[in-house]
């Protein structure tokens, strides 16, 4: 007992997932900036510094030339070394690299804060990747968690950088970039250590032998994630094309259509693991192949932006599909290797991505649009055969293991998590040694019964009452505590969910009235204005106090299209899964 608090109610997770859940949150931190960067370099390297589109190019060059170079160096790194330190080294140097473009004042000083982010890109992301690898055996949904982190950072920096933009202008949003990656740099050291030691090559030469052993047993998979990051990577870009130039789109409306992609991948992520625990890795990337086909193919006619939007979305559960697959096997099949594996891995895809955006480019040039899409379809469909195979050939379990019931209430937790010893009733096997006697006293077994049949999980949970505990006081005197009451809060119904929304929506409403009447609505400046610019810069208030309400109205809209998107998707995913509206299975 600590004070009158439960010791069950104080129990912390254990360290291995404390880990996890800070490499989490600092890759949330650190892909929001790094998303963001892409985006906004080359917007400021020709409206800040004046760089001419080949010195804007060779700036995007550098930092991915020296981040493929240094990403097998990573991975030696992060198998020979405490792999936090390793990413908060990573997460460090791109907080470096931010501050760089924010002091650059020529094309020399952009160039060399580009190659620091280069590097710690490639530190932070094959460390981050290896330490989640870490409890996938006991846990296979680790991936597809890093990716919803990943892809929720990515989406919450841009919506936030796009409206902090007009005010803070570049070299805010540089700044504060830099201020996320300290955090997760801090978050990465604060972590727990890592169970057990890195074990220390005999020398930088055995290591080096380490890495082309690795890539040489995950060489099937390797060129196989090298086609599907050449197809992504293409039908972005001539989709970012073909935005810009047939539809005259401005790079926010661009950015937008990409949006709710994003928020689909972020939410459905983890759902999306439990047809891969049901179907299998291999039928499971099967289909997200034709998925995606069908989506490349789609864009050759779709008619509008709010339609290629909609197929986005069917690409971004694509991608949230076989990303988590790829980087699991991947992990599976280096084993204690992992962060050689992981380093080899980032490499191939930034080649794939390399490949691709030179393959788009010449496509969108050297053909029709329709030619463009159906070749890129084509390519993501002969991903459906390669990228299966692969898996196969490397020997890894095509159906992994469901991942541990999350831990609820104060403190209980499913034997997975915290073993059968921390059941306060467990009652000890035939034969086994009698435990040690405490105060002179030896504790009294619980008692047994019956053995009760097995509860369904579609049965309504219950709330679970501990036994009450008597314990000797260092007084002598006998103390019962209270029993620990740990009530199961199931998840909320469709019902729930929609009924929180509107509840949002009304307070929305409310407040969007009242700034209407006060001359402070940025929606009203954003139906009888420039639709781009006012997204872009803001509406009509100039002064700084004036700007306060109409950019909180801003802000609470994008916030409300999240919350809709993120219901919306919960929602399709309880039709896709059966759940009834009662957070039960039916039948």
């Amino acid at each position: 007992m600590i004070g009158d608090t439960p010791a069950a109610a104080t129990e912390s997770p254990p360290p291995s997932r404390r880990r996890e859940e800070r490499a989490l949150y600092a890759a949330a931190f650190t892909n929001g900036p790094n998303e963001l960067f892409d985006f906004v370099l080359p917007l400021w390297a020709g409206a800040a510094l004046g760089l001419s589109a080949t010195e804007v190019g060779i700036l995007m060059a550098v930092e991915m030339a020296l981040s493929v170079i240094a990403r097998p160096v990573a991975g030696v790194l992060a198998d020979l070394f405490e792999r936090r330190y390793v990413a908060a080294t990573g997460a460090l140097l791109y907080a470096a690299s931010a501050a760089g473009y924010a002091l650059a004042q020529n094309a020399t000083s952009a160039y060399a804060a580009a190659g620091v982010g280069g590097v710690g890109g490639a530190l932070l992301w094959v460390a981050v990747r290896a330490i989640v690898s870490e409890r996938l055996a006991e846990d296979s949904a680790v991936f597809p968690r890093l990716l919803a982190a990943q892809v929720t950072g990515s989406w919450v920096a841009f919506v936030a950088g796009m409206v902090l933009i007009g005010e803070i202008g570049f070299d805010g949003v540089f700044w504060a970039c830099a201020g996320a990656c300290v955090l997760a740099a801090a978050l990465l050291l604060s972590s727990p250590r890592r169970r057990t030691a890195p074990g220390r090559g005999p020398g930088p030469a055995a290591a080096v032998a380490g890495l082309g052993a690795v890539g040489r047993r995950l060489r099937p998979m390797l060129l196989a994630v090298v086609v599907t990051m050449m197809a992504e990577a293409a039908i972005s870009l001539l989709l970012l094309m073909h935005l810009q130039r047939e539809f005259d789109l401005e790079v926010v409306e661009v950015a937008y259509v990409f949006l709710p992609g994003a928020i689909a991948m972020s939410v459905a992520a983890e759902r999306l693991h439990t047809y891969v625990v049901r179907f299998g890795r291999t039928r499971i990337l099967m289909y997200a192949s034709f998925a995606s086909a069908a989506f490349a193919a789609g864009l050759a006619w779709a008619p509008h932006p709010a339609v290629i939007a909609a197929l986005w979305i069917l690409s971004g559960l694509a991608w949230a599909a076989v990303i988590p697959i790829q980087q699991a096997v991947i992990a599976e099949a280096s084993g204690e290797q992992a962060g050689r594996g992981m380093g080899v891995y980032e490499s191939a895809n930034l080649l794939g991505a390399l490949i691709g955006a030179l393959a788009a480019g010449m496509l969108y040039d050297g053909a029709d649009w329709t030619v463009a899409c159906l070749s890129a379809a084509a390519l993501i469909l002969a991903g459906s055969v390669i990228v299966p195979r692969a898996v196969r050939s490397l020997g890894v379990a095509d159906v992994p293991p469901p991942p541990p019931e999350p831990r609820r209430g104060s403190g209980a937790g499913p034997t997975s998590e915290r073993g059968p010893a921390s059941d306060p009733r467990a009652v000890p096997e035939p034969g086994s040694p009698p435990e040690p006697m405490q105060d002179g006293v030896r504790p009294v077994p619980a008692k047994t019964g019956p053995a009760k049949p097995p509860v369904s999980k579609s049965a309504v949970s219950k709330p679970v009452v501990s036994e009450p505990t008597v314990t000797k006081s260092t007084a002598g005197k006998r103390t019962v505590e209270k029993p620990t009451v740990v009530e199961d809060e199931p998840p909320k119904s469709r019902r729930q969910l929609l009924r929180d929304l509107a509840l949002h929506a009304a307070a929305y409403a409310v407040a969007q009235i009242a700034l209407l009447l006060l001359g402070f609505s940025w929606l009203h400046d954003l139906v009888t204005g420039d639709t781009a610019d006012v997204l872009l810069h803001g509406g009509g208030q100039e002064s700084g106090a004036a700007r306060v309400p109409e950019d909180g109205g801003k802000i609470w809209t994008f916030v409300l299209v999240g919350h809709a998107l993120w219901v919306g998707a919960k929602c399709l995913a309880m039709t896709l899964g059966g759940k009834a509206p009662g957070g039960r299975s039916k039948g």
